[in-house]
């Protein structure tokens, strides 16, 4: 009986700790998914419902992210971001991206808007192609998805986050928005502002620019980090809350755009 009740606790603890160690940065995505439905078409709106059903652009921005728990999934794995070296120049970075035949991040969201606009799709694949481009385009918005290959995109970059150790990834992944404490429908209220022409201008660059600003995010972030394992805290907060939200708001009305460009 004694060794039953060991097994017990060993399994629920296995499998309560799944989703912390998996599943990382919910809100983000989700934010990223709410912003993206308030500026759909009526026509998109439709196809997208004839796609997913009653599942939101939020709810189903996550399923990237889900699916690494079924290793039958593994191959997706290096979709989710696209790797640099530093000091890269504009046309510099543009180039790289379009050399780059692995299947990386810049090329998957080709990929998946390519053959999304092709009618002759199942609904099944349909149905994972949106859903992984939905997350997609919120991954590319992370800057250290736009990171070096050294550090694995920050991740090996140790940081302290109040004092709870982390990496500087996670904390641009999952600290950073989870310290907002606010729900991703709230979230996304308080920063979804924006213009008409401040939308045409943000959906109407390349998407390899989209790649270059998260690029260099990412390399200022990578700079301020002048010591190992730095304590951050408040005044991080303080100094990034701004770039974080712009960079999930573009993000939204980005998704916007290519989701009206396929299905309007």
């Amino acid at each position: 009986m004694l060794l039953f009740r060991k097994c017990i606790i060993i399994c629920a603890l296995f499998f309560f700790s799944i989703p912390a160690k998996a599943f990382w940065g919910l809100t983000g995505h989700r934010v990223v998914g709410e912003i993206a439905q308030s500026y759909l078409s009526a026509k998109t709106k439709k196809a997208i419902f004839e796609i997913l059903g009653n599942e939101s652009l939020a709810m189903a921005s996550n399923w990237g992210d889900f699916i690494k728990s079924d290793s039958n999934f593994d191959y997706l794995s290096r979709w989710h971001y696209v790797n640099l070296k530093a000091g890269l120049s504009r046309h510099e970075v543009t180039g790289k991206l379009l050399a780059d035949t692995s299947h990386n991040l810049f090329n998957r969201i080709n990929f998946l808007v390519a053959e999304l606009k092709k009618q002759e799709l199942s609904l099944e694949t349909k149905k994972m192609y949106l859903r992984l481009l939905i997350h997609f385009v919120g991954d590319l918005h992370q800057p250290l998805h736009v990171g070096r290959v050294e550090d694995l995109g920050g991740n090996r970059i140790k940081v302290q986050w109040f004092n709870e150790p982390t990496n500087l990834h996670n904390l641009w992944d999952e600290k950073l928005p989870d310290f907002q404490r606010l729900s991703y429908t709230e979230f996304a209220a308080s920063i979804n502002f924006t213009t008409k022409k401040q939308r045409k201008e943000w959906q109407s660059t390349p998407l390899s620019d989209w790649f270059f600003e998260s690029y260099q995010i990412a390399q200022t972030l990578y700079d301020e980090i002048k010591q190992p394992e730095p304590r951050l805290g408040y005044r991080y907060n303080y100094d990034h809350v701004e770039t974080m939200n712009r960079q999930l708001l573009k993000g939204g009305v980005r998704l916007a755009g290519i989701l009206n460009e396929i299905f309007d």
